[in-house]
């Protein structure tokens, strides 16, 4: 295989993206075929996870980068970067499930930080995670991030959206210093 076309390529998203985007995220967050890789909430939340007005919101508010990445042309990761002041928000974090485990994602959050400090100029990344979720938190403080302890409580949305099959689940911010 040719390493240069595997190499993942990162660009903004654009509105024509929009239905792509919902279906990588979803796959990566809900349902079955989010059970194929290691960050599925499916066993905690029921309903989407987003849908192509939220997603469509993020591409288009100013100070805020949906980058899409992919490999041979090919959508396979997103995240979300919003520009908050004095740091960047990271979220709206997928990889296709079955790319899930080989390092892609590091490559990702890599690439986020290196832009939330060069176009941006913030010192610290800051993320909200589901604090049962301990596996995952546990990639991230690998990653440099650290859990802050600070809790909020998980939000009610529509009833379409983030159903909790418990209802001890609650948001933890997690925080990274950016250098140079």
């Amino acid at each position: 295989m040719d390493t240069a076309a595997a190499r993942p390529v990162f660009r903004t998203a654009v509105p024509d993206d929009v239905p792509a985007l919902v279906d990588l995220i979803e796959s990566a967050y809900r349902g079955d075929s989010s059970r194929a890789g290691w960050t599925t909430e499916a066993n905690l939340l029921e309903g989407r996870r987003t849908d192509r007005d939220e997603v469509a919101a993020v591409i288009a508010r100013p100070g805020s980068r949906m980058l899409a990445v992919e490999r041979d042309s090919e959508l396979i990761a997103c995240c979300q970067l919003e520009h908050r002041g004095d740091h960047a928000y990271f979220g709206m974090f997928a990889v296709r499930p079955t790319l899930q485990g080989g390092g892609l994602g590091k490559v990702i959050i890599a690439e986020a930080e290196r832009f939330a400090l060069d176009e941006w100029g913030v010192a610290e990344m800051h993320m909200t995670v589901i604090s049962l979720r301990e596996e995952l938190v546990a990639w991230y403080v690998r990653r440099g991030y650290v859990r802050t302890g600070q809790l909020t409580a998980f939000p009610r949305r529509d009833e379409r959206f983030d159903l909790p099959t418990r209802d001890d689940l609650q948001f933890e911010l997690l925080t990274k210093k950016l250098s140079a």
